[in-house]
């Protein structure tokens, strides 16, 4: 195989690849039974945020629509996980969570980065910019 031949083989394998993230949901509710196929498997192909957050929390509630407003932006390159704390007590204890909201990027099954508090949205951005950018 030649130089040309190589190179066209990989553009080939990201278009592949790029088509098969943008039919990945955008945003997806996570429990303590799902975290690991939606999550950790589901990593190795795409990053994944994980926003662990509670129904009372009013920072989560802030978060939240901010976050699904850069994950639709980032389709095809990030899945937003959402773990409601109280429901899905496993999978809170297991990372740590001690306070919320609490945000997490999985990439090859682990935790890369993390964030917790509600951030502005300039600073959510400019985070996923650094992270998850081509």
């Amino acid at each position: 195989m030649d130089e040309l031949e190589e190179i066209r083989e990989r553009r080939i394998e990201r278009m592949k690849k790029r088509i098969e993230n943008e039919s990945v949901e955008v945003k997806i509710e996570v429990n303590d039974d799902s975290f690991e196929e939606k999550v950790i498997r589901q990593s190795a192909n795409v990053w994944v945020v994980v926003d662990f957050w509670a129904e009372w929390c009013m920072p989560c509630r802030m978060l939240g629509p901010v976050l699904e407003k850069i994950a639709e932006e980032y389709k095809g390159k990030l899945v937003l996980a959402k773990v409601e704390v109280d429901k899905n007590p496993k999978i809170s204890q297991m990372y740590r969570i001690s306070s919320i909201p609490a945000v997490k990027i999985f990439r090859d099954g682990k935790v890369v980065d993390e964030f917790v508090g509600a951030l502005p949205e300039s600073q959510v951005r400019e985070y996923f910019d650094k992270r998850v950018g081509d």
